[in-house]
């Protein structure tokens, strides 16, 4: 099996292209969202959007990095963010504010980028009032073993902010540690975005996209092992005290959504492989 190491942030313009292949699909049509409007667009106050998926009545799952400010490393608060599930040309089939965030505690915002961080890339918002099983079902999550092999993403990104794509067939090609490579098609504002299993049914959610990469000159996306992650957040979420920290680390820039949308939005490194 080949190994991937990360090695250094890769600096980026806009310009910079999309990671995978693409069959890439918009979901321009009532018809082609049913089923997908669990997955919606997370609003973050003035900075942009990332995706994200309801999982419970009252819990979204998204990216880590996308509850902290990019150029402050500080955290948004609750009020900052709307969650506009199944959002399709501006209309979205519920909407929600957030009362409570809880990013991993293992996430060091403004640390450069590595497996640890990525690992950690995840957080729970919790929704002002559940959205109720009769207007959409939440999305279960994968529990069994991950394995390389055919997996799916349903994101929001730049240049498609107003309704779902989705990539019906990319691959899961390999697993360093809690780290997952894919080849799936994603881009600026597509962190958070869930990328699914399709072994028995619906879709479940195996892992969230973190970012983009490069391995060998090959653009990638990476995501984390999500099983061992949700009982912690959840426990986070439980505490009342619990606020998501600010932890010193040298200053990065990443890339974000939009020409005033940029503290938000995948992040981009550079593997090699060996």
């Amino acid at each position: 099996m080949k190994h991937f190491i990360i090695t250094s942030f890769l600096c980026l313009s806009a310009g910079f292209a999309q990671a995978g292949s693409s069959n890439l699909k918009k979901l321009e049509t009532q018809n082609e969202a049913r089923g997908w409007q669990a997955v919606g667009r997370l609003d973050i106050a003035n900075s942009g959007f990332c995706s994200g998926t309801l999982i419970a009545p009252d819990l979204v799952l998204t990216a880590a990095h996308c509850v902290y400010d990019r150029t402050t490393g500080a955290a948004y608060k609750p009020k900052d963010f709307v969650f506009r599930a199944g959002l399709r040309e501006g209309k979205a089939a519920a909407e929600r504010r957030i009362v409570s965030v809880a990013a991993h505690d293992g996430y060091v915002p403004m640390e450069p980028l590595s497996a640890k961080n990525v690992s950690h890339d995840v957080a729970l918002l919790q929704l002002s009032s559940p959205i109720p099983f009769s207007e959409m079902d939440p999305f279960a999550l994968h529990i069994d073993v991950v394995k390389n092999g055919p997996v799916s993403v349903v994101s929001y990104g730049r240049g498609r902010a107003d309704a779902q794509s989705r990539q019906r067939e990319c691959q899961m090609m390999d697993r360093q540690e809690n780290v997952l490579v894919f080849d799936c098609d994603v881009t600026y504002g597509s962190s958070g975005a869930p990328v699914f299993s399709h072994l028995n049914g619906r879709g479940r959610v195996v892992s969230v996209i973190s970012g983009m990469a490069q391995i060998n000159g090959k653009k990638v996306a990476l995501g984390m092992y999500l099983p061992p992650l949700i009982a912690d957040l959840k426990s986070q979420l439980r505490s009342t005290s619990y606020t998501p920290s600010i932890k010193s680390a040298p200053k990065v820039r990443r890339l974000g959504v939009g020409k005033t949308r940029n503290n938000t939005g995948a992040k981009f490194i550079k593997l090699s492989g060996s």
